[in-house]
């Protein structure tokens, strides 16, 4: 692609498309687009890991704990 000079042209963006998408995705919080959903999900799991490395720890020294309780 090279680089367009004048004016541009979007048919979705005339009819309403466009704009139609962006109210639903910001309406539902869910982006339409994949990369969207793909970022959204990996802010997820970022915030997620935490969390999930915190549940790991309490988990295995239950674990210990009823080991040496068993012993």
């Amino acid at each position: 692609m090279g680089k367009k000079f004048g004016i541009s042209f979007s048919w979705k963006r005339a009819v309403g498309i466009s704009g139609l998408k962006n109210k639903i995705s910001r309406k539902t919080g869910v982006p339409l687009t994949r990369s969207g959903r793909q970022r959204k999900v990996g802010r997820m799991m970022g915030c997620l890991l935490p969390m999930v490395v915190l549940f790991f720890i309490l988990m295995v020294s239950v674990c210990i704990l009823i080991i040496g309780f068993i012993m």
